[in-house]
């Protein structure tokens, strides 16, 4: 059986040797190179052909996880015919926007390295195979917002909301989208009533969390 050859890319390097003598001790796991940065990691990748790169979201300076994981996973970055590595998100964080980001940026998987070994390495032969690895409290975050989807904005109340987080005011707005003030007032109170806010700065707040702002 062919062992999963897999690349770590964290800026610690403590971390980096924990992980590497973790992944030793089972069978069928192979670390073929080790990245501190998400620039290195490109590199390395293009000159190693991992399986799946173990991603860290913070990396210090320079390229974050998710920008290295997008450039990754892009097919751009394999020769033809060549399939890019799969990345397997390892990290602290499990906030709603860390995880939208990796996800949308093409990580097969995202745990937390709270987790047990055990976990640790069937996500990354689950990665390896393309199946989607996810740790439990990152998987009930993704349930909850989908079934508790944000409030539906339409395309000028999120233009509108857009510039409120920019900190513009009402005659700025306007002004920036061609309306008179009274129509920007009666947007914004559609928008405070649909996210339940009362004020400039919850609605900002509230966007945030919802990821409403582009």
């Amino acid at each position: 059986m062919t062992a999963v050859r897999v690349l770590l890319c964290d800026d610690h390097a403590v971390v980096r040797a924990g992980l590497r003598a973790l992944l030793a001790s089972t069978e069928g796991i192979e670390v073929v190179g080790e990245a501190g940065s998400g620039e290195e990691a490109l590199d390395m990748a293009a000159a190693l052909r991992p399986d799946v790169v173990l991603m860290d979201l913070q990396l210090g300076t320079g390229m974050d996880g998710v920008t290295a994981t997008r450039r990754l996973t892009s097919s751009d970055a394999s020769p033809a015919g060549d399939p890019p590595p799969q990345v397997l998100v390892l990290t602290m964080f499990d906030t709603d926007a860390d995880i939208e980001r990796a996800v949308a940026a093409g990580a097969t998987g995202y745990l937390l390295k709270a987790e047990p070994p055990e976990r640790l390495f069937a996500a990354v032969r689950d990665a390896a195979s393309g199946r989607t690895a996810l740790s439990g409290s990152v998987a009930d975050r993704v349930v909850s917002r989908l079934r508790a989807p944000g409030p539906a904005l339409t395309p000028r109340e999120r233009e509108i909301l857009a510039r409120l987080a920019e900190g513009l005011g009402n005659r700025e707005i306007a002004r920036a989208l061609f309306l008179s003030e009274g129509t920007v007032k009666t947007h914004l109170g559609r928008v405070y009533a649909k996210l339940g806010v009362h004020t400039r700065s919850g609605a900002v707040a509230a966007a945030a969390r919802h990821r409403l702002l582009p």
